[in-house]
């Protein structure tokens, strides 16, 4: 009965939802694209028998590549689908899997899923982190598709949500064939909304090397922002950056400023703000070789070149976390060694977060000029910056290989016959 009235209000809702993306086509035109997919239309197929990875945009699609190559491993002759909801998300699975079938996901209706399933006809599937779709699971189930949950996590605030809707989201839960929860708390929330198969394996994007090209962009990207110490702010979300330049503007350090936001529709706006805030701006899709010595901040406008910016950095704040938005991936900047700050709102990232702070690699900050005054501190103090650094590499590897047990514990789910 729960899904019966979820599907319906989904069809109340239906013609909202072009209304919808025609709207986030304004800042993004990428949304006008594949309309076909998201609605459970025009499939053709590549092949079908793929393993499919379903991870809905740029965070989850980066932390499944560990996980893709040790399931490419177990399984080397398998096609791979990788599905998305959002255009950045797809722009970023076209460039880590060149040879992936890479797909929208259709929205959560019984047809369109239920179309989804029979063209690929996938071996098994693989939710990444908390894709939790109602009909989707059903379909699966009622198609002989092995569903598991992959990288799982559950905050608390999520939790309370899902408890919420529990007659609808338990009987999801408990028809999936396996879930590899990131944490134990992960899985104990997990447990009490009706998992029934589950094991903490880790966190997949401990796995996520930063890759060599990346590297070399970084020495190149602090070739052209010269002999000035360099913060880079990245994944910075709407309000954050206005936050950071007024409290730069008060200090003035004699440092470049990065910024790269979060969302690509919103490069013009903050290349915008900070030029009204009186400094010299500069974009990376205009730079092609030093910055000029007056410019004060680089806006970095580019998809898929995150880890050249923190390669380049002498320090790095994660964005999402000075605002109550739950932070982002603070395990990137780590991987390649530099010292990370964050603001107080971590919540999707408690763990990793905790972990950081107490292994020395990260320091927690409860405003942006408590940012600015410890980025300076920080970079007046060689030594600590070089402690720090390292801590946050042996932070990183101490907590390597959870996409391998995930793949163990899944090969385990998967009943014999049905993956060969």
């Amino acid at each position: 009965m729960a899904r019966r009235l979820y599907t319906l209000a989904g069809w109340l809702i239906r013609p909202l939802l072009r209304r919808y993306l025609k709207k986030r086509a304004k800042k993004a035109p990428a949304y006008l694209e594949h309309w076909d997919e998201r609605f459970g239309d025009g499939y053709a197929p590549r092949a079908t028998g793929a393993i499919w990875i379903h991870a809905v945009s740029v965070g989850e699609t980066r932390a499944a590549l560990p996980l893709v190559h040790a399931l490419r491993a177990r399984y080397p002759d398998a096609p791979l689908l990788i599905t998305q909801m959002t255009p950045t998300g797809r722009a970023t699975a076209l460039q880590l899997y060149p040879d992936a079938e890479v797909r929208y996901l259709p929205y959560d209706f019984p047809r369109a899923v239920a179309g989804f399933f029979a063209a690929y006809r996938p071996r098994f599937g693989v939710l990444m982190e908390t894709e939790l779709w109602p009909n989707l699971i059903h379909a699966a189930h009622k198609a002989g598709v092995p569903l598991l949950l992959g990288n799982a996590r559950l905050s608390d605030k999520s939790y309370r949500g899902y408890r919420r809707v529990a007659p609808l989201i338990r009987p999801a839960l408990a028809s999936l064939a396996g879930v590899a929860a990131q944490t134990e708390a992960d899985a104990a929330r997990l447990v009490l909304l009706g998992t029934r198969n589950i094991k903490v394996c880790g966190n997949t994007k401990y796995d996520f090397a930063p890759p060599a090209a990346q590297l070399a962009l970084g020495r190149t990207f602090r070739t052209w922002l010269g002999e000035r110490p360099v913060l880079v702010a990245a994944s910075t979300r709407d309000g954050e950056e206005a936050l950071i330049l007024a409290a730069w503007r008060k200090v003035r350090p004699k440092a470049r400023l990065v910024i790269v936001p979060r969302h690509p529709e919103r490069f013009d706006s903050v290349a915008a703000l900070a030029e009204q805030q009186g400094f010299t701006v500069a974009r990376r899709s205009a730079t092609s070789g030093p910055l000029a010595d007056e410019v004060d901040v680089w806006i970095g406008d580019s998809m898929g070149e995150l880890f050249g910016y923190y390669a380049a950095a002498d320090l790095a704040f994660v964005g999402g976390s000075l605002l109550p938005l739950g932070g982002q991936n603070l395990i990137e900047p780590a991987s390649v060694g530099v010292p990370v700050l964050f603001g107080p709102s971590m919540f999707n990232f408690p763990q990793a977060s905790e972990l950081a702070l107490a292994a020395g690699a990260a320091l927690q900050v409860a405003d942006a000029d408590t940012l600015v005054a410890e980025m300076v501190a920080l970079l007046s103090d060689a030594e600590r910056r070089a402690a720090m650094g390292a801590a946050a590499q042996r932070f990183t590897a101490a907590h390597r290989g959870a996409s391998e047990r995930i793949v163990d514990y899944f090969a385990e789910r998967l009943a014999d016959g049905v993956v060969r």
